[in-house]
């Protein structure tokens, strides 16, 4: 009876610890993705590590002050700069810069790369030129820019178009050929003109693959940024940096760096939450 008795206690517990593991194995499976929960979880446990790790390192004196300070004294800089209007400052004058140069180029970008994606006659003009420019350093252009046009807010506009510009093209090509044919050749068939297979199959079908490209390519904008602000500016995040490095504030540097990644991630998620909105017909597993 007894043994009988365990075995209805294994059978009835068996389905609920196979659960268990398969909750577990789904972290390590090929094509699983987490739960909301698991990922938020996982995700603030990674950053806390990466901050402990820091304060550790610092409290403890294994890394002087001057190479990395601590985060009670980065967090006590950005809170003085924040006070006396410099920080504000800053961040103004840097999110001015790239939403300016970032919309430009986006524009630009969607409509040479639609229509490149569409006729050969458009592709062949574009594509070399911009495979050719963009294995070109934009470092290299700084100076260039500079000269070109002084070091006032449209050399900082001009250095992130230079970035951005030529890499979104091409992924804007490519978000067009990922429009399956048979779409447009069901507007063939309906008989419409290729003004309308362009403008109501062709560039709907692409605007979810057009707007993570352009997703992607707003970190590479913010970097362009930082660049085109650490030289001949006077004002911006980037120039703060500089500032910094004269007097040897690596507080301000830290505290700054940690800035551009937090407007950074900020960024990226109203894009992605603004992707649910706007594709929800093409709402993907993430």
């Amino acid at each position: 009876m007894s043994g009988g008795n365990m075995s209805v206690v294994e059978q009835q517990k068996t389905p609920q610890q196979s659960k268990k593991r398969r909750r577990r194995s789904n972290l390590l499976t090929i094509g699983k993705t987490p739960s909301r929960s698991q990922f938020l979880s996982i995700s603030i446990g990674v950053f806390a590590l990466l901050i402990f790790v820091w304060w550790l390192a610092t409290s403890m004196g294994a890394i002087k002050p001057i190479f990395l300070p601590g985060i009670e004294r980065v967090w006590q800089r950005m809170v003085a700069l924040a006070a006396d209007g410099t920080l504000q400052s800053d961040i103004e004058s840097s999110l001015y810069r790239i939403i300016i140069a970032f919309a430009i180029s986006s524009v630009m970008a969607i409509v040479i790369g639609v229509l490149a994606g569409c006729y050969g006659l458009a592709k062949a003009i574009v594509e070399p030129l911009v495979d050719f420019v963009r294995y070109m350093p934009v470092v290299a252009f700084v100076p260039l820019t500079i000269l070109w046009t002084g070091t006032d807010d449209f050399q900082k506009f001009l250095v992130i178009w230079i970035g951005t510009f030529f890499q979104q093209v091409l992924m804007m090509i490519d978000a067009v050929k990922r429009v399956p044919p048979d779409f447009i050749g069901l507007g063939r068939t309906l008989g419409m003109s290729d003004r309308k297979i362009l403008l109501r199959i062709v560039i709907p079908s692409a605007l979810p693959a057009i707007w993570d490209a352009l997703r992607i390519s707003i970190g590479w904008a913010w970097t362009w940024l930082v660049l085109a602000e650490l030289v001949a500016s006077t004002s911006g995040l980037g120039y703060r940096i500089v500032v910094s490095q004269r007097y040897f504030q690596t507080d301000t540097i830290i505290g700054y760096i940690l800035l551009l990644g937090l407007l950074g991630l900020i960024t990226d998620q109203i894009m992605r939450a603004l992707e649910r909105v706007l594709f929800r017909y093409n709402r993907r597993r993430s």
